[in-house]
């Protein structure tokens, strides 16, 4: 079996990160792909299991090394990426490798797997409820929410770029359209 690549891309607070977790318990023959990053662990995160946690210098030199199939430098000294050792891993298990990154990530990678990908973009209902979502963190900060809702303005001007836009209004709903999409992508005969 050849892998294929589902790839889920949002603004902060769409819901991508549930749906993608929701699809890991389908049964579809998922594995996530770890994302690499710089910035600080979260008390309720696990190193090698929600990311991988680089300093800014150990990212930088796995950028100089071509460690990375796509990265990118989403604030100051806080890069993202994602290693091709991770997806060699996932494949090599004969899996499917699901990713839940930024939408330029999710450009990136649907660039480079082309017809081997499945590029969904989680559209919010309103730029309104998408603040609201942030707020209800506990993990933002109020600038951490201003800034995230200006690089959301910008976000949501990419989503034609997807193969899919899923519109989550109710998550029940988003979550029967993903894993119908989903299915469907995986069960076509590969190009």
């Amino acid at each position: 079996m050849e892998g294929k690549a589902v790839i889920f891309s949002a603004p902060s607070g769409a819901g991508k990160t549930t749906i993608v977790h929701h699809l890991l318990k389908c049964n579809l023959n998922l594995a996530f792909s770890i994302s690499a990053c710089s910035r600080k662990q979260r008390v309720n995160e696990i190193h090698a299991k929600d990311y991988y946690f680089l300093s800014v210098e150990e990212f930088k030199s796995k950028i100089a090394s071509n460690d990375f199939l796509e990265w990118e430098e989403v604030y100051t000294d806080n890069f993202y990426g994602t290693l091709k050792s991770e997806i060699d891993r996932i494949w090599s298990q004969g899996k499917h490798v699901i990713f839940d990154v930024d939408v330029v990530g999710g450009l990136n990678l649907k660039k480079h797997f082309a017809q081997r990908a499945l590029a969904v973009f989680v559209m919010p209902p309103d730029i309104k409820t998408l603040e609201e979502r942030l707020k209800l963190r506990s993990t933002e900060t109020p600038e951490s929410i201003a800034r995230r809702m200006g690089k959301a303005d910008q976000e949501l001007q990419f989503a034609n770029k997807f193969d899919y836009i899923l519109l989550n209004d109710n998550m029940d709903k988003a979550l029967k359209e993903a894993e119908k999409i989903v299915s469907d992508f995986l069960n076509e005969k590969s190009i």
